[in-house]
């Protein structure tokens, strides 16, 4: 197992990225409003993203540089593009997993309910950590982190099943109105996470393979696919316990982070007891901690990088320079903007999904140019599932712009 485990590293931190508002609000929520109904959609966009999720540490072992460093060979306008997409983006990214984190840490400890200053001191911790640790750090610490989740929400998910004398109806559901609409696409957009994180997943994969000779390109297939199978097997759990427990109970989530945190412990403690609830709280809380790491690391690095590239020169202390800038960004979110999370959530989601044709397409064709080496790129059947994902992206893009 130790052996396994010390193959694993940029999957788990693609893992632990994921695994968080997508999954803890979406999925849940997904399932406490249309029950099973939405496995389809849940399923199809994790088909369909899995190739361009797949490029990101394929390209960077194959080649020994990023995928920021591929988008410039393509052309200057796709990396430019690309930072005006990110800074649009990480911003509300970063706020909506600290929020959640800091709903979970107020259920936790109960020191105070001030979601400000829960949030100020979880962005300000991951900071001293990623200063201080590293991305080493990081590496082992998201190990322990999924494994923890995976077990506590498949044993919840189990319980739940096995105690109730419910029927439940499979029936999949197209959503119809505007909001059932936004709301399917805010779910598909950061599931299983956004394209954003592709890019992230080739700088680690790098910094894994400096760190580690022996990471070789097999390895890096075997560890995303650990990651990425683990994401879409936890979804499907996050879905089953919102329709378990709260399908047509008459009772919805709350869009307050405090209160939503109350609400999903409680669909955990109904299915293993009340005296699994700190042991719960502490898994889910450690999950969104992972969360937003990762994401507070992910985010400047690729921005740092991106930078470095388009001003053609190294800027020194670069990455402390984008933690900090959104570290402050964050904090600002939350001081001036916190009554309206839901919303920042709802258009950061949706805005991930309608941009992810781009990342889509820009993947692909990297993966497929004379930039990768032959041996490198993807098979018959991998360009197949490439270009019908790039066209169920584009379709249910365009879809929704239609109809709002």
């Amino acid at each position: 197992m130790r052996s396994f485990l010390k193959k694993l590293g940029p999957g788990l931190l693609f893992a632990g990225a994921a695994i968080g508002v997508s999954h803890l609000v979406q999925s849940t929520r997904a399932g406490a409003d249309f029950g099973f109904g939405l496995i389809w959609a849940l399923l199809l966009v994790n088909l369909f993203k899995y190739p361009f999720f797949q490029y990101g540490p394929k390209y960077a072992l194959a080649t020994g540089e990023s995928l920021l460093d591929g988008y410039k060979k393509l052309g200057k306008w796709v990396l430019v593009l690309y930072f005006i997409l990110s800074f649009a983006t990480m911003f509300t990214i970063q706020t909506a997993v600290t929020i959640v984190t800091a709903g979970l840490a107020v259920k936790l400890f109960g020191i105070t309910d001030n979601l400000v200053l829960w949030s100020t001191v979880i962005t300000i911790i991951c900071l001293l950590i990623l200063t201080i640790g590293k991305y080493k750090l990081l590496d082992n610490l998201m190990k322990f982190v999924i494994i923890a989740l995976a077990l506590s929400t498949i044993i919840a998910v189990v319980v739940a099943i096995s105690g109730s004398s419910d029927s439940y109806s499979l029936q999949q559901v197209l959503p119809k109105n505007s909001v059932e609409i936004a709301f399917l696409i805010a779910f598909m957009g950061w599931m299983p996470a956004p394209f954003d994180i592709s890019i992230w997943h080739s700088l680690w994969a790098i910094e894994k393979k400096n760190a580690d000779k022996s990471y070789t390109p097999k390895n890096s297939l075997l560890d995303f696919n650990v990651g990425y199978i683990g994401t879409v097997v936890l979804g499907v759990c996050f879905v089953s316990l919102g329709a378990l427990v709260m399908y047509n109970s008459g009772e919805t989530f709350d869009n307050r982070a405090g209160v939503f945190a109350e609400q999903l412990i409680k669909l955990y403690t109904n299915n293993l007891g009340d005296s699994s609830a700190l042991f719960i709280t502490i898994a889910a809380f450690t999950t969104m901690f992972s969360t937003t790491i990762t994401t507070l690391d992910g985010s400047p690095r690729a921005m740092a990088h991106a930078s470095k590239l388009l001003a053609g020169k190294l800027i020194k202390h670069s990455f402390i320079f984008w933690m900090m800038v959104l570290v402050i960004g964050t904090i600002a979110i939350f001081v001036f903007f916190l009554s309206e999370m839901a919303l920042l959530i709802q258009i950061a989601t949706i805005l991930s999904f309608i941009t992810a044709p781009f990342y889509a397409i820009v993947n692909y064709r990297l993966i497929t140019s004379k930039h990768t080496p032959k041996e490198f790129q993807p098979g018959i059947s991998m360009k197949v599932l490439s270009i019908l994902g790039i066209i169920f992206l584009i379709f249910f893009s365009g879809w929704y712009l239609t109809t709002i």
